[in-house]
């Protein structure tokens, strides 16, 4: 009687698609030029050379953190993904130069919502690379983690992966 009133606590879908945040070409996670993401310290995921410089929201969930430089997202499903959007590699060392936020921390927000726009001039003069890594930030609770044959992607409707958790 009481789970109809209250629901189960297993309602929450266990499956998700995750979309490229950004338009460009899929790139390895293993094929990422700085080892704390090639080498999956951080978790699962993949990665996208920009080819413009807008950043939507790949899953729909809450805002986690968006970086005082606004140069990395991370935002929490409602099954608990963590997923973490980082613009460019070294962009940190930028100090939020070229970058301009749209979130703010506790938003709620749905797939394809805009969450940065950077400068890819200036992320192309000042960073190490463009490539931005799209990381599954507790890939512990993943059951399971596919990613799609894409080469070409479009913000908020390639899906790059699926993702299962336990």
């Amino acid at each position: 009687m009481f789970k109809n009133l209250f629901g189960k606590k297993n309602d929450v879908d266990k499956d998700i698609e995750i979309t490229s945040p950004i338009n460009g070409k899929y790139v390895k996670l293993e094929d990422i030029p700085d080892p704390v993401f090639a080498e999956k310290m951080m978790g699962e995921g993949f990665g996208v050379e920009p080819t413009d410089g807008e950043v939507v929201a790949p899953v729909s969930g809450t805002i986690m953190q968006v970086f005082p430089t606004n140069h990395a997202v991370g935002i929490k499903t409602q099954n608990g993904l963590e997923v973490l959007i980082h613009i460019g590699l070294e962009t940190v060392a930028m100090e939020g130069k070229g970058f301009e936020g749209h979130v703010s921390e506790g938003d709620k927000v749905e797939k394809g919502d805009k969450l940065v726009t950077f400068d890819m001039d200036l992320v192309k003069s000042e960073a190490n690379s463009t490539i931005s890594p799209v990381i599954i930030t507790n890939s512990d609770i993943l059951d399971s983690f596919e990613l799609k044959e894409v080469t070409d992607v479009d913000r908020a409707s390639t899906v790059v992966a699926k993702a299962s958790i336990k």
